[in-house]
């Protein structure tokens, strides 16, 4: 049961494509497979409802902050922060909590 959450913001640069986005969108989700202490990953882009809103959020389920931080230093995270997000990112946001079930 997952009981650790990653909740991350992020802003994107004036100028960022939709298939920008689109990928990073698309990089991410892949890890799910590729990092076995992924509890889960949702993803999404911001609806539009609220001026000023974040563009896009991640929110990632873990069994413990132990596997939160395997996820966060795995390579193949590393690379999708370092050829993707980076290169568009103006501002993050983030926290790291425990919740229950």
């Amino acid at each position: 049961m997952s009981n650790f959450r990653h909740v991350v913001l992020f802003r994107w640069a004036e100028g960022t494509t939709t298939g920008q986005a689109e990928e990073v969108a698309s990089r991410l989700s892949a890890l799910a497979g590729v990092i076995p202490e992924v509890g889960s990953l949702s993803i999404g882009t911001d609806a539009g409802v609220n001026p000023g809103n974040f563009d896009f959020v991640v929110v990632g389920d873990f069994a413990s902050k132990d596997d939160y931080v395997a996820y966060r230093d795995h390579p193949a995270h590393r690379a999708v922060i370092d050829e993707f997000i980076k290169p568009i990112l103006a501002e993050r946001a983030a926290i790291q909590y425990e919740h229950g079930a």
